[in-house]
């Protein structure tokens, strides 16, 4: 790989930074929204202060990045449970108007494709999308599971779904064409390294540990030897959508504009121009 970076991206652009929020909701029925302040609770019971936690995203966190992309003169893509596009309208309508991007991540979070038989999977992406593209005026490019775990059919019935990528990959660094019996879509990698619900919620670091990595990452790019691959700066709206996390996403976007050699997108962006080239 050239040090002018893939095919298709912008000259001289060796690292495609995308700018990424899970927009998640949880059905009401749902017992495994992720609280951040106690234990699980007993199984069949619903957790309220968790469900209450979640819905900061729809509520708060996700008109509060909107100000913050808005400010930042940044787009970023929106990866959004069909249950939010029905719920919140407004903000959906509000995300395209501003620019940004929509991916379709189930109708919600506890409906995850490897559970599903193929008809109920492609019957929930068949409503994720349109929800989204009702709520929006626009369709849903790409789809991003649950979990980002994919039954066996998935890449297959986005495809069938017309959709442009598919995002559940994490065996490569840089975006491939995936052939399935329904045509070809593109395989997007997701990565994990700038995640603040795994950073801070799993694994309990601080706020600025996000910010940090990602300084780290990038100011040690040439030492690594991987002059090109995708990179993701991943917030879940009601987890970052808050102060702290506002501060350290800020932080990045800085970051990324520091180094010539990044360029700040997001994944229709960088599928796009892998399906352009075939």
């Amino acid at each position: 790989m050239s040090e002018a970076g893939p095919a298709g991206w912008p000259a001289g652009r060796r690292v495609a930074v995308s700018l990424i929020v899970m927009l998640e909701g949880y059905a009401d029925d749902s017992p495994s929204a992720i609280g951040p302040v106690a234990n699980p609770l007993k199984p069949g019971f619903i957790d309220l202060q968790a469900q209450s936690w979640a819905l900061y995203g729809p509520k708060v966190g996700a008109w509060r990045l909107l100000d913050l992309f808005a400010r930042a003169d940044a787009t970023a893509l929106f990866y959004t449970s069909g249950i939010l596009a029905e719920r919140y309208p407004d903000l959906v309508a509000a995300i395209a108007r501003q620019g940004h991007a929509l991916g379709a991540h189930a109708y919600a979070q506890n409906t995850i494709p490897v559970y599903q038989s193929r008809e109920q999977e492609k019957s929930d992406l068949a409503l994720c999308m349109n929800l989204i593209e009702h709520a929006s005026g626009r369709p849903a490019r790409g789809w991003l599971s649950p979990r980002c775990t994919p039954s066996a059919h998935t890449t297959e019935l986005c495809a069938e779904a017309g959709m442009l990528y598919h995002a559940d990959f994490f065996d490569a660094d840089l975006p491939r064409m995936v052939t399935t019996p329904a045509g070809p879509i593109v395989g997007m990698p997701f990565t994990t390294d700038i995640n603040d619900l795994p950073m801070t919620v799993r694994y309990g670091n601080e706020a600025g540990q996000f910010s940090r990595t990602l300084r780290r990452i990038l100011g040690n790019w040439e030492r690594i030897g991987s002059p090109s691959m995708c990179l993701d700066i991943t917030v879940h709206a009601h987890v970052f959508g808050r102060p702290a996390g506002l501060i350290e996403l800020a932080e990045c976007i800085d970051t990324v504009r520091e180094h010539e050699f990044c360029w700040l997108t997001h994944h229709e962006e960088i599928a796009q121009a892998c399906a352009t080239l075939g």
